[in-house]
């Protein structure tokens, strides 16, 4: 969830974390390769875990220059929990993996929970307007064609918060960063802020990630329940789902064992700076939770096997438009608060944050079995070309590799020829000047 002004084809970059880059586990294909056809879900799983590939692949990632990584990773009733590098890069005090960290927009899937419980309830309809449940939030007509549904899929062309909360990262400065480390944001200032942005299409026209759209949400689930957001997902979602690290901090400092955060903004912060101790209410039922990885996966493997929403709701969230690259290839598919990757050894489903200092990237299989979860705490590690286009750095080779490893067991070493995966794909806004 930050941002730095690129010189990138007349846009500005506004990446919410890393940049989605393309990055190979193998050798990259040809510009004409066609994906090799996907084995079954089942084919992955039944792999089991290599426990000595996972912590080689995992220390690869802080040997590459990743302060701290930690990770947690399932296959059925096994599991493998794994670290490498330090918390603190001054006291070298080392990182463990069940470390509560900043999950940033990885939160937008307990957000969409709550409204789609609602939904369930038959207090929110998804194809209903916005201004049916908060009349003249939005102006004019946009209230009326902006639907509950585009909200949660980002198909609503509301444009981002992020420039307004933060302006002086247009210009690739720390400045407004630094100045808002203890700044409370409201969610109406959020949304005014959005609709001072430019819009990025006409409601239900195309895919566009925005934390307005989240920040709405949250308002709406307001109206609908009577009771705060963030109240209302801790008991309903969170608590539901047996969760027991996982929360809304309710002050800057992160609750728990935790790392410090660094940012490097593409090399714009030198060195990179700890952002541990903030305030979030600029992210709110955007980007607000804490999570430790173990926790992470609990709360997919509740979601995805049924145990959080009924079957026609669940089934709503997993009904998906399709989000594509520059040149037309599919990257992800996103639904309501989660998104599908497509792997050599199946389809994925789970969701990515970044905030200010910290990355995390859940996926799960359909059926919850197969799962990683991975937080890492040094961001905007790459650097800047002189078009403005951010160089894939050695950490997201061997972050990639971390991730087949875990979640493709040994085929990830047959994965050469086919489609790399999009590394944190929804961690990219592009914002007109």
């Amino acid at each position: 969830m930050t941002l730095a002004r690129l010189p990138h084809r007349g846009r500005t970059i506004a990446g919410l974390g890393l940049s989605a880059i393309l990055v190979t586990w193998a050798v990259a294909p040809p510009a004409s390769a066609e994906p090799v056809p996907a084995p079954s879900v089942s084919a992955g799983r039944e792999t089991g875990l290599d426990r000595e590939a996972l912590r080689l692949s995992l220390a690869a990632m802080h040997e590459a220059g990743m302060y701290g990584t930690y990770s947690a990773v399932r296959d059925g009733g096994s599991k493998w929990l794994g670290a490498a590098g330090v918390a603190d890069v001054r006291t070298r005090r080392p990182v463990h993996p069940r470390m509560v960290h900043r999950v940033g927009s990885i939160t937008k899937t307990f957000t969409a929970v709550a409204i789609l419980q609602q939904a369930e309830r038959g207090r929110v309809e998804l194809d209903a307007p916005v201004a049916r449940y908060l009349p003249g939030l939005l102006p004019d007509d946009l209230g009326q064609r902006t639907t509950v549904r585009m909200l949660l899929n980002h198909t609503s062309g509301i444009g981002d918060y992020i420039a307004g909360a933060f302006p002086s990262l247009l210009e690739a400065s720390p400045r407004s960063l630094d100045e808002n480390r203890f700044r409370r944001i409201s969610p109406a200032e959020l949304v005014r802020f959005a609709l001072e942005a430019p819009r990025t299409g006409e409601p239900g026209q195309g895919w566009s990630y925005s934390n307005a759209n989240y920040v709405i949400a949250g308002l709406l689930l307001e109206k609908v329940t009577g009771t705060g957001a963030e109240a209302y997902i801790t008991r309903h979602v969170i608590r539901r789902a047996g969760l027991r690290d996982t929360s809304f901090p309710r002050t800057p400092v992160i609750p728990g064992p935790h790392s410090k955060a660094y940012e490097a903004l593409y090399g714009y912060i030198d060195p990179p700076r700890d952002y541990s101790v903030y305030d979030m209410s600029w992210a709110g039922t955007a980007g607000a939770v804490v999570a430790t990885m173990e926790d992470l996966n609990r709360f997919y493997r509740e979601l995805l096997g049924g145990r959080l929403l009924a079957p026609a709701q669940l089934a709503q969230m997993r009904t998906t438009v399709p989000v594509t690259d520059a040149e037309g290839n599919v990257i992800m598919n996103y639904g309501l608060g989660v998104y599908a990757q497509d792997l050599p050894c199946g389809r994925f489903w789970g969701h990515d944050g970044g905030v200010f200092g910290m990355g995390t990237v859940s996926l799960s299989t359909e059926d919850g079995r197969r799962q990683l979860s991975l937080g890492f705490n040094l961001m905007k590690y790459q650097s800047v070309d002189e078009n403005g286009d951010i160089q894939p750095h050695a950490i997201d080779y061997a972050m990639a590799s971390h991730l087949m490893r875990a979640l493709c067991g040994p085929l990830a070493a047959t994965a050469k020829g086919s489609r790399p995966p999009v590394l944190l794909p929804t961690q990219q806004v592009l914002v007109k000047r």
